[in-house]
């Protein structure tokens, strides 16, 4: 039963001429699926909208050709072709009794039009944001009139599409914000004042109305604080006084702060609900509802926000990925059963590789269609077959919790004295403590189900395997730290002095650190592992060189929205950081570099190294069953097969789980070639 303090919650909010039936808002996020694989998009929507979003909206729609940000994967309304596969979202968020919203949108500064190769448009000439060797071409009035009739022609087809909400989307990459900020240097009726550079967001809302019609609701997604500095909007100077200007002229204002990395901080760097100081206030300068974002996953945070006035609707992207049937699950009281956010923005990454989501807590997300996975179904059990699984840390819980759900007999044993594995090791290194709820939603769910036993403290053997009597083996017993130098700079061992303290990540888990003096950490793997070392150990007085191959410290980290925020933090601390510098050799007092780009050597004093390159999986079980005829079935899964990040070990867990007796399902969405769809650049 809900707890009544939640009921606010459940309080349907009038947007415009619709009503949604509960104060939960998908807000727009992107997906790599798109309008390149509609079904699943459509699918993973719907999803949603079952699970209790009231409103579920699209990423950035393009309103027109010459607003193009291909590579990525998004939606467009270019023209009439592009209604079907919006239309199959509307049709699936319908079917389930919630409100579909599309964020129409027109890139400004981040856009070079690689597709269309038209000429990008904006409020001033400058180059394109990155390294592409395009610019921007300052608008004329010709210009904005136009953007003004494409923005209505998309309108226009949204509501043919059967939307019912359009986001005017004033983001940090959109033209409506840029001709916002301060830094737009205008000097027509366009720019200068705040009046004037909200003039185009005024006219983008009312051209909205008008071609949406008045069935449609008209939301405005807006930067409230650049978080710029003096050179950008602030909050409580031109932010809250923008909002205040147009304040009942949109149905819904949906507020984020700064750009992408901002508006979605991760774990490391931010609390739930850190956007609040941004938005307070707001709600006294329009009647209309307000929401906001903050990596909600605490029903008490939400129906706090609520209560005390700040917001309206509580506004969530990743949440809605990490568990879709949030909604639902605080709605019928089950608030154990929530699959909370870790905050790890693997879900941003996937925008990044033009590739289906994935999440490293909701292993079924981007699969609905193409594997036919549900995040709360699953297929029942095809026999009465028992299954022992060996090691329990993400795969191996994961694997178990959903064979158990389908309802097969289940034992996992963990030669440790904890369940988790490698999550409860790392959730103990800074800023990564939330990663635990990888371990605790899997072991809480297991711990529903009488069929699946847990035994601790057991370190099997290949006998111990057999002679237990299992029906199916599923191995998931990890993968260990090399020592030797291997990873993506070398190929083979390298010539590393023994009288040089060597250590490896598994070590400085397990409480074996290099004592404080000077620690050279060499980062070969480039995601977080080597900056959460270099930083804990700096915390314990060390003075510590991070050096890494690659041409920025944790370089995969750009794709989770960390990478700027992560050199920030080691610097705070101290902690010099050397790129393109591959690890050459090392002697007892030594370590010796060379460039990656030119080869040029170097060396470094050091009084201990410590390895972050690659890991070994630990598949000695495996090739020790696997040579024995009186083994059982034998699966392997996560690290043990193929060492991976924690999102992948959980994956592989549970489409073994999935898969087990039913086959593979993997359907593809191919191209049809109907008609093909021509568009006029002009209105």
């Amino acid at each position: 039963m809900r707890d009544p303090r939640f009921d606010i919650l459940f309080e349907p909010v009038q947007i415009g001429p619709h009503v949604a039936r509960n104060r939960f808002y998908q807000t727009p996020h992107c997906n790599g699926m798109g309008n390149l694989r509609p079904q699943a998009h459509a699918r993973m929507r719907g999803i949603k909208a079952e699970g209790g979003w009231a409103v579920v909206n699209t990423e950035h729609c393009s309103v027109h050709p010459t607003g193009d940000l291909m590579p990525e994967v998004l939606q467009m309304l270019w023209d009439d072709g592009d209604i079907p596969p919006l239309a199959l979202m509307c049709e699936a968020v319908h079917e389930h009794g919630s409100l579909a919203g599309v964020q129409l949108a027109y890139p400004a500064y981040y856009n070079g039009n690689r597709l269309t190769r038209e000429v990008p448009l904006g409020p001033m000439d400058r180059p394109v944001s990155g390294p592409h060797p395009v610019q921007v071409r300052a608008m004329d009035k010709a210009d904005i009139r136009n953007l003004l009739g494409w923005w209505k022609a998309a309108a226009v087809r949204a509501r043919k599409a059967g939307f019912d909400i359009l986001n005017v989307d004033a983001n940090f990459s959109t033209i409506a914000f840029q001709f916002l900020s301060p830094r737009n240097q205008r000097s027509d009726e366009y720019g200068g004042s705040l009046k004037n550079r909200a003039r185009l967001l005024k006219e983008l809302i009312e051209v909205s109305r008008e071609g949406g019609g008045p069935g449609m609701a008209i939301s405005v997604r807006l930067i409230v604080d650049e978080m710029f500095g003096a050179e950008g909007l602030r909050a409580h100077e031109e932010g809250i006084e923008t909002i205040s200007m147009l304040a009942e002229l949109p149905d819904l204002w949906d507020l984020v702060v700064g750009t992408w990395a901002d508006d979605s901080p991760t774990s490391r760097f931010a609390p739930e609900n850190d956007h609040e100081p941004f938005v307070r206030g707001v709600k006294s300068v329009t009647t209309r509802p307000v929401i906001g974002v903050g990596r909600f996953t605490s029903p008490d945070t939400m129906a706090s926000l609520i209560r005390r006035g700040v917001l309206d609707m509580i506004g969530a992207a990743r949440p809605s990925i990490a568990d879709p049937f949030l909604p639902k699950k605080i709605e019928e009281g089950r608030y154990e059963d929530i699959r909370e956010c870790i905050g790890c923005n693997i879900c941003v990454s996937s925008h990044f590789a033009m590739v289906n989501l994935r999440c490293t807590q909701n292993p079924t997300i981007g699969d609905e269609w193409r594997r036919g996975w549900h995040p709360e179904r699953i297929a029942a059990a095809r026999s009465e077959k028992s299954v022992l699984v060996v090691g329990g840390g993400p795969a191996g819980l994961e694997c178990a919790r959903a064979l158990g759900q389908r309802g097969y007999q289940v034992t996992l044993a963990e030669r440790e004295t904890r369940l988790g594995g490698r999550v409860t090791l790392e959730g103990a290194l800074p800023g990564l403590g939330e990663w635990l709820r990888v371990r605790d939603w899997r072991v809480t769910q297991i711990g529903k189900m009488a069929h699946v036993q847990i035994y601790l403290n057991s370190d099997l053997s290949a006998q111990d395997i057999v002679d237990f009597g299992a029906d199916q083996v599923v191995l998931a017993t990890g993968a260990l730290w090399r020592s030797d130098g291997v990873g993506r700079a070398a190929h083979r061992p390298l010539p590393l002095s023994p009288l040089l303290p060597t250590y490896t990540p598994d070590d400085v888990l397990r409480g074996r650190c290099p004592p404080p003096g000077q620690i050279v950490l060499y980062d070969d793997d480039h995601y977080y592992m080597g900056a959460v070392i270099a930083e804990q150990l700096a915390r314990q007085g060390a003075h510590v060189t991070l050096v890494t191959p690659a041409a920025d410290v944790s370089a995969f980290t750009v794709n989770t929205l960390e990478n700027i925020r992560t050199a920030k933090r080691l610097h705070g601390l101290g902690i010099r950081m050397i790129t393109h510098s591959a690890l050459a050799m090392t002697e007892p007092d030594r370590v010796h570099l060379r460039d990656a780009r030119t080869g040029a050597e170097s060396s470094l004093p050091a009084e201990a190294l410590v390895l972050v390159t690659a890991r070994l999986p630990q598949s000695g079980l495996y090739t020790e069953l696997a040579a024995r005829a009186d083994a059982p079935p034998i699966a392997r899964i996560g690290d043990c097969e193929a060492p991976a990040a924690i999102f992948q070990a959980v994956y592989t867990g549970h489409r073994f789980a999935e898969e087990f007796e039913t086959g593979i399902e993997f359907r593809r969405e191919r191209i049809d070639l109907a008609p093909v769809s021509r568009f006029d650049l002009l209105p």
